[in-house]
């Protein structure tokens, strides 16, 4: 008989711990349409986890994760005793969800989702990495459903990168899921269904918009958002670009628009940019191939893709007049001119070789690359993960270079967890055992056990840092 052959050291195969708990179906996002997805399975007989990351804390709130915030939060939102309490009363089909056994976790973020396919094969079953202010875990599912929502499409032009711009989404949690808007006097950026459904809704709850601001020839809403918007008593003004935002101490202050008639400045403490969303479908996007059926998308998520005509034509009347200098990135300071002339921000060094690099030099090489680019101008590597700048970026990018240009990926963990609160879960010994030596190739990496013994130089490295 012929003696089975050694089993590599660094597989994974059954070093994975099974998860603690298992769900028939989990779902994220206790919104309208995730709370009812949630109450119809556990119906069904399942077991069911219902889990949303709000309450967010406000830490996270002012990095525009999840929504775009954009600073304009009361001080309300320091107190997670009282904004459970808020988003309980906003949302009265969270007390039915619990009568119908639905295990409901709040305050509780999704951060990484993996399932076996062609990159990995090693798991024990589909896998959900939760994280709530305590720790980490992982649960098992047989079925995902994502109520994730939806998220705003930024665009920035001169002075959007301070307090003061926020998007539609975080405009509406703001004020009607935690109650807890700062916002008096605004100006809507767009004139869609969205755009005009929010100045709707800030009329009603008695914010005055200044402006509705479209850079096209005519409003792009329905007619009967149209007629509300006459009845009361607010316009369009079409043919309309930002120029600028001006601030002060408290940031947006006055809003410098040009329309046929000339320049005019508009005040206003908020600027609401409604031009477009896009679904938040990250933590899936982010876990490439999944066996069919495994998740499922409800509500927003589910909705298609933003008017990418509409995002263009914006993006192109804010490009021409706003200068090379204009903030893309906040997170990194990235400016335009850095980002089409492929180059890191400012505060980083600029040696020849990368000064010589251009879109043009790129595309030479082969298809424009968005992930490419982002390693190289960091525009999307800051802390909210590139949800400001992710989709103007490709639009940027595909207007400079004359090629389609698509939107960057995400990594896992796609929400901000702190190391803390991962390193909290336990690691099987098995799996701990060889982690540090990549796979086990000695040219590549040095294991910890041997830094600084005889054992590293004797591997022929010479030493060194190979280990970090």
């Amino acid at each position: 008989m012929t003696p089975a052959a050694p089993r590599d050291a660094f597989d994974l195969t059954g070093k994975i711990a099974a998860p603690g708990e298992r769900f028939d179906t989990v779902v994220v996002g206790a919104g309208p349409a995730g709370t009812a997805a949630a109450i119809d399975a556990a119906r069904a007989g399942r077991r069911v986890l219902l889990v949303d990351e709000n309450p967010v804390p406000a830490t996270a709130m002012g990095g525009d994760v999840p929504l775009f915030y954009g600073g304009r939060m009361t001080a309300a939102v320091q107190h997670p005793g009282r904004m459970i309490e808020t988003l309980c009363l906003t949302n009265p089909d969270l007390e039915a969800a619990f009568d119908a056994g639905v295990d409901v976790r709040l305050g509780t973020a999704a951060w990484g989702l993996y399932a076996n396919g062609p990159a990995l094969a090693a798991l024990p079953e589909p896998l959900l990495g939760l994280a709530d202010a305590e720790g980490s875990t992982m649960v098992g599912f047989r079925e995902l459903v994502l109520a994730t929502g939806a998220r705003d499409v930024v665009l920035g032009f001169p002075g959007w990168d301070q307090p003061g711009m926020m998007g539609a989404q975080g405009f509406h949690a703001l004020l009607t899921r935690y109650q807890a808007l700062a916002s008096r006097r605004i100006v809507i950026l767009g004139s869609g269904a969205l755009a005009l459904e929010t100045a709707l809704l800030a009329h009603t709850h008695g914010i005055d918009v200044a402006a509705i601001v479209e850079v096209g020839d005519k409003p792009a809403g329905p007619a009967h958002l149209r007629d509300a918007i006459a009845a009361a008593g607010l316009a369009v003004a079409v043919a309309t670009v930002v120029l600028r935002a001006e601030g002060g101490i408290d940031g947006v202050a006055r809003v410098v628009l040009r329309d046929p008639g000339g320049e005019r400045i508009v005040t206003a403490d908020t600027i609401v940019l409604a031009v477009a969303v896009e679904p938040a479908t990250e933590l899936r996007d982010a876990a490439g191939a999944l066996p069919a059926g495994l998740v499922r998308l409800v509500g927003d998520a589910a909705l298609p893709g933003a008017d990418a005509g509409y995002i263009a034509a914006w993006a192109a009347a804010l490009a021409a007049v706003s200068p090379p200098d204009t903030v893309v990135c906040q997170c990194e300071g990235v400016t335009r001119g850095d980002l089409t002339g492929v180059q890191p921000p400012a505060y980083l060094d600029r040696p020849a070789a990368l000064a010589a690099r251009s879109l043009a030099t790129l595309h030479a090489d082969g298809p424009l690359d968005p992930d490419q680019i982002k390693r190289l101008t960091r525009a999307g590597m800051g802390a909210c993960q590139g949800r400001r700048c992710r989709t103007q970026v490709a639009a940027l990018l595909t207007a400079a270079s004359g090629v389609a240009v698509p939107v960057a990926t995400y990594r896992n963990p796609v929400r901000p967890v702190p190391l803390g609160v991962l390193a909290d879960r336990d690691e099987p010994a098995a799996l701990a055992a060889g982690w540090d030596v990549w796979f086990g190739i000695p040219t590549q990496w040095t294991p910890y056990a041997d830094i600084g013994t005889d054992a590293e130089f004797a591997s022929g490295l010479g030493g060194g840092n190979r280990h970090v």
